[in-house]
């Protein structure tokens, strides 16, 4: 007949028992537990709420080859510039509207459409190239043209009211598909309005940004509620940027990206 062992053995025995189990399910979540890259964690804590400034990538998407096929079929279709989006040195392109002040001549002063040839048209001095050009040396071109002959040591200002030559591509599951000028600073939720919103079926956490910079294609996810809810922030669109919403069901064409894409709000290269 074996005899019992003292209670205090016994107390022992289980606390070794259970560090030795703690140990072995640290050791299993290290071993399968994906590591996050500091942007990822910054994500994933709701403090990167949008894509970077370079749009810099965060990781690498993957997605099913049927994803895959229809967002290179979308790139190829909408022809995304390579650009970084709206810069200090932009030049002025057709349809844009800009905004022409002359110093201490309010009626030489108003906004004016570049034609799609390439113009503006000025009191006095008539029609001007504008296309090419940047505001700055736009403005001195104009107060050359007056100082030759109307004005002394004019003061010319050219600021640019709307990017109309600058457009994002939003397509999917809303209102009105289409493509809509960037005219100035222009946020997601802002052209998802121009596009009448989200229809029956659109899904506001699915909405993908896809993007082409330095020659990669890249792409984020956004939620739609988040950012409305101010968790995460409004990102803010660049020129050539095309915005799909995909179906609640998940259906339209983005499903492999939806598994592949953990985080909302984070720009990652795209492995086509």
């Amino acid at each position: 007949m074996n005899s019992l062992l003292p209670t205090s053995t016994v107390l022992r025995r289980a606390r070794v028992l259970v560090l030795l189990l703690l140990a072995a399910g640290l050791a299993a979540c290290n071993e399968t537990g994906p590591s996050l890259s500091n942007s990822q964690q910054a994500a994933f804590s709701g403090t990167d709420a949008g894509p970077s400034a370079t749009g810099s990538a965060a990781g690498t998407i993957r997605p099913s080859k049927q994803s895959a096929a229809a967002v290179s079929q979308l790139f190829e279709q909408y022809s995304v510039p390579d650009q970084d989006g709206l810069v200090t040195d932009y030049r002025v392109a057709p349809m844009d509207v800009l905004d022409v002040t002359v110093y201490d001549a309010p009626n030489l002063s108003r906004p004016a459409q570049v034609s799609a040839s390439g113009f503006i048209s000025l009191p006095l001095i008539g029609d001007v190239r504008a296309t090419g050009k940047t505001t700055d040396q736009l403005q001195a071109d104009i107060a050359a043209r007056l100082a030759k002959d109307f004005m002394q040591k004019p003061q010319v200002f050219v600021t640019v009211k709307e990017y109309n030559s600058q457009r994002v591509t939003v397509d999917g599951a809303v209102t009105k598909p289409g493509v809509f000028p960037l005219k100035g600073e222009t946020t997601l939720v802002e052209v998802i309005a121009q596009a009448g919103g989200l229809n029956d079926m659109g899904s506001p956490s699915n909405v993908y940004v896809l993007r082409k910079v330095n020659g990669q294609k890249m792409a984020a996810r956004f939620d739609l509620n988040e950012i409305r809810k101010g968790i995460k922030n409004d990102p803010t669109m660049r020129a050539g940027d095309i915005v799909m919403v995909d179906e609640s069901s998940g259906k339209v064409m983005f499903k492999g990206l939806q598994s592949a894409m953990g985080f909302t709000g984070l720009f990652s290269l795209l492995a086509l």
